[in-house]
C-alpha cells in the first residue's frame, strides 16, 4: 500500500475509533455553546459535525490557552488554500489535498475561538467570509492549471468555482434584503472535503483501478460543479419567491 494511503487509512481508522468513544460517552447529547445553531444543510449530517467539533476540542482549548487571535486562523486558512492551489498546479495532488483539508480546519477554529473569547463581530464575520473565497479561488485556480490539457476539465473546474461563489453570493445577497436561505448541498464543508479527499485519494485509487491520473479528482469536481450550480439556482429561486 502506498505511504499516502497508509497515512489516510490510519487517520480514518483513528477517526472511527473516536466516533465510538464520542457515542459511548454521550458527548453527542451535550450542548455546544460555541455552535451557531442552524448552519444549513450538510450532506454528512449534524452528527458528524458535532463529532468533529468534539474531536478538535483539545486543540481548540490549547489555542485558547495560547491566546491566539481568530484572525490568525483566517490568514492560515487562506495560506493553506493558496498552498493547495500551488500543489495542484505543480502536480503534487496528495499534498494539495491535505492543504485544502487543513485550510478548512483552520476556518473552523477562527469562528469558534472568536465566540469563545467574546471577539465575534461584524468585521470578523466579513473577513471570515471574504477570505474563505480567496482560499477557494486559490485552490480552484490550481486545479484549472492541473487539468490545463483538457478543455472540458478546465470548463468544469470553472463551473465548480463559479457555482461555489454563487452559492455564497446568493445567501449573502438574500440576507442583505432580509431573506435567509441556508438550504442546499455542496456548501463550503462539502466542497472542501470533495476537493481535499479527491486530491489525497486520486493517485492511489486511479492507479489501482487502472484509470488515468486525475480521474477520481475529476469525478469529485464534477459533483462539486453540479451541486454548487444546483444549489445556487435553488437559492436564487427560493429567495426571489419570498420577495415582494
Amino acid at each position: 500500500m502506498r505511504t499516502d494511503m497508509m497515512a489516510l487509512v490510519s487517520i480514518l481508522a483513528f477517526a472511527f475509533l473516536t466516533m465510538g468513544v464520542f457515542a459511548a460517552t454521550g458527548a453527542r447529547h451535550r450542548e455546544d455553546p460555541l455552535e451557531l445553531g442552524d448552519r444549513g444543510g450538510f450532506v454528512l449530517g449534524g452528527l458528524i459535525r458535532t463529532w468533529f467539533y468534539w474531536f478538535i476540542g483539545p486543540l481548540e482549548r490549547l489555542f485558547l490557552a495560547m491566546g491566539l487571535h481568530p484572525t490568525a486562523f483566517n490568514v492560515l486558512g487562506v495560506a493553506f488554500g493558496i498552498a493547495g492551489g500551488y500543489g495542484f498546479a505543480t502536480g503534487h495532488v496528495v499534498l494539495a489535498g491535505w492543504a485544502v483539508l487543513l485550510g478548512g480546519t483552520a476556518d473552523v477554529f477562527d469562528g469558534r475561538i472568536a465566540r469563545a473569547r467574546g471577539l465575534a463581530s461584524d468585521r470578523g464575520a466579513f473577513l471570515d467570509s471574504t477570505l474563505d473565497r480567496f482560499a477557494e479561488v486559490g485552490a480552484f485556480v490550481g486545479l484549472a492549471v492541473l487539468f490545463r490539457d483538457s478543455a472540458i476539465a478546465v470548463a468544469l473546474v470553472a463551473t465548480a468555482l463559479g457555482g461555489s461563489l454563487l452559492v455564497s453570493y446568493a445567501r449573502a445577497r438574500g440576507e442583505s434584503v432580509g431573506v435567509v436561505c441556508k438550504k442546499g448541498v455542496m456548501q463550503r464543508a462539502e466542497r472542501l472535503l470533495s476537493v481535499g479527499f479527491g486530491g489525497i485519494l486520486d493517485p492511489a485509487v486511479s492507479a489501482r483501478m487502472g484509470w488515468e491520473d486525475g480521474t477520481v479528482l475529476f469525478g469529485l469536481i464534477t459533483l462539486v460543479a453540479i451541486g454548487t450550480v444546483g444549489t445556487a439556482v435553488y437559492r436564487t429561486a427560493w429567495i426571489a419567491t419570498r420577495l415582494p
